[in-house]
């Protein structure tokens, strides 16, 4: 009984406001591919970089419970200031599926060309646009829910929208802030009355402290993200991760929706990257208990030039 209680809470609270990027993204995801939600972050880095991630799955308890799926690429242009992008995200929750497929733009400005050590996280101190549009694939099975006394679930929900995403990032050395929307269009050009998109905000900054920095084999990677949504409770997410000896890296932190998560990863060579993530839910909770598989490349010199 109580897990089709949660079942059924699952597909409601997936109802009206869910959309690509309302799923607030785990640690993993956006401190390993910020791309996800900030544009901006397009051919930051040196070389392409692609990333497939499975976030969510393992939940055997609770059927309905948030998944998302997404794979994406970006890399600069000859000039490095322009860099170009691509994805494909699939999240569902509930009856609630959402497809996004779209491009990124992004231009920097950078303020000086001192290099910097390695392990910096940024070889020069920029300011970065960028812009994403593509299409949104929105669908909600409101009839395999059963509820044929309520009005509200005689019909499924179908629409195909397109979207609109813009942010900022500043780089400096070690530290980094950004500001994005995902979805700054909403449901404007829906031509349903029972669709209702939200349009949230994301905050994210951290900095990344070297322990040593005359031998940096352990650094230090505190991160925040920050969430705004209309008419619903704002959001952080505090994490803490160590990069050891540039091949591994261990990790914990917790959100304001009383979830907590912790993940390990690996460098495999110089150019691969493998992160496993656990997210737990407390025991109020509907969500469970879930796991996520990030794999990425990045060519060039890959994740650890020297």
């Amino acid at each position: 009984m109580s897990t089709r209680i949660s079942t059924l809470l699952i597909a409601v609270l997936g109802m009206g406001s869910f959309v690509f990027a309302q799923q607030t993204p785990t640690f993993t995801e956006y401190n390993y591919n910020p791309f996800i939600i900030n544009p901006s972050y397009a051919g930051v880095q040196k070389a392409g970089e692609a990333t497939l991630s499975n976030i969510g799955f393992g939940n055997q308890t609770i059927q309905g419970s948030p998944r998302s799926f997404a794979f994406t690429y970006n890399a600069p242009m000859r000039n490095e200031k322009v860099g170009l992008g691509a994805g494909i995200i699939n999240d569902e929750i509930g009856v609630t599926s959402a497809t996004q497929v779209f491009g990124a733009y992004a231009y920097r400005i950078h303020l000086n060309n001192n290099s910097q050590p390695y392990w910096k996280v940024y070889e020069r101190s920029f300011i970065s646009f960028g812009l994403n549009g593509g299409v949104l694939m929105y669908n909600q099975d409101l009839l395999s829910l059963g509820l044929q006394d309520d009005p509200n679930f005689q019909e499924n929900v179908s629409a195909t929208l397109p979207t609109l995403c813009a942010g900022i990032l500043f780089g400096h050395n070690n530290f980094f802030v950004g500001v994005s929307a995902p979805n700054l269009l909403g449901d404007t050009l829906a031509n349903q009355d029972n669709l209702n998109l939200s349009q949230p905000i994301y905050g994210y900054t951290g900095y990344h402290f070297v322990l040593d920095r005359y031998n940096p084999d352990f650094i230090l990677k505190p991160s925040f993200l920050f969430k705004y949504e209309e008419g619903a409770p704002f959001q952080v997410a505090t994490n803490l991760s160590l990069s050891i000896k540039s091949a591994v890296e261990v990790g914990a932190g917790f959100r304001t929706s009383s979830t907590l998560n912790a993940f390990l990863g690996c460098y495999i060579f110089k150019n691969f990257r493998a992160l496993y993530s656990y997210t737990q839910g407390n025991a109020d909770s509907p969500i469970g208990n879930t796991h996520g598989i990030i794999l990425s490349y990045r060519g060039g010199d890959g994740f650890h030039p020297r």
